[in-house]
């Protein structure tokens, strides 16, 4: 009986390889999935960082403007605030396609001064911009002339962002719920050809625990294994990328990278731990006879 339980647990351990690169490809699917979620979160919030809000000025006194300029950076909303006098605007005005020559038209410059920052991505709506206009027309409005932002593109922004984000969550999902699917099934198709193995350890008058914690033990250094796998080859195709489109590694978030391949840690560990404990204690309760 003894040679017959050696046997089952080495026509088991090929299996486990299996299970390993099995579960190690299930989680880089799933690691793939969230890279892009988070780059299609940074990428958005990269997008509205990039929209210019203008608050052009009335007044010429440079103790006025630069009190101005002081509250708005003070505000927890504003980033990269700077004062643009008139050749910074009419540089501005050049640089966005708009190459008329001042001095054949007019004889002075006509664009205003201005003061101009960009608000942070959670800030980028439309009641949000609203809120932070009539703050600063309010308290300044004798100094300005008006606070200008694409309201346009702000709002289309924001529907259309709405509008993927909730189609991504849908797909992720559902592409979450098949990985958690597959990686039981390649867990419980490993367990399967140790099932001899278990019931003869049960019938030698093995203890369940006794049985179950190496099983689950092995499954955890598993899990883990597998998750490393995924990680390493996860970065290399995140290195390539980035690599391909250097635009990737501007928008990086390393702590939220960081949480990702945490996430794909204790999927593969829990759900290793969960499909192979469940499998142990599942052909436990089976007869011999079920088993063949």
């Amino acid at each position: 009986m003894a040679q017959f339980g050696k046997a089952s647990s080495k026509r088991g351990k090929p299996s486990y390889i299996y299970s390993i690169v099995g579960v190690a490809l299930v989680l880089l699917i799933m690691g793939i999935l969230g890279w892009i979620f988070l780059n299609f979160k940074s990428a958005g919030s990269s997008f509205k960082e990039d929209i210019r809000i203008s608050a052009y000025l009335r007044t010429t006194n440079k103790d006025t403007i630069n009190q101005i300029q002081q509250y708005i950076s003070a505000q927890p909303y504003a980033k990269n605030v700077q004062y643009t006098n008139k050749e910074a605007a009419k540089a501005i005005w050049s640089k966005e396609g708009n190459n008329e020559d001042w001095a054949q038209i007019l004889d002075y410059n006509p664009l205003p001064e201005s003061i101009d920052f960009y608000a942070r991505s959670n800030y980028v709506n439309q009641d949000s911009l609203n809120k932070i206009s009539a703050d600063i027309v309010g308290k300044f409005g004798n100094q300005l002339d008006e606070l200008q932002y694409p309201k346009l593109l702000v709002n289309n922004l924001n529907e259309r962002s709405g509008k993927l984000g909730l189609i991504f969550i849908v797909v992720a999902v559902v592409l979450c719920t098949i990985v958690i699917v597959s990686i039981d099934n390649t867990i419980r198709l490993a367990m399967f050809s140790n099932r001899f193995l278990i019931k003869t350890m049960q019938m030698v008058g093995a203890t369940r625990g006794f049985i179950a914690r190496p099983m689950d033990v092995r499954a955890i250094v598993n899990g883990l294994i597998s998750s490393v796998i995924a990680i390493v080859l996860l970065l290399i195709l995140i290195q390539w990328a980035e690599r391909q489109f250097p635009q990737l590694s501007m928008i990086r978030d390393t702590r939220l990278t960081l949480i990702l391949f945490g996430g794909m840690i204790l999927i593969g560990v829990g759900i290793s731990l969960f499909s192979t404990h469940r499998s142990v204690i599942k052909y436990l309760k089976m007869s011999l006879d079920d088993l063949y």
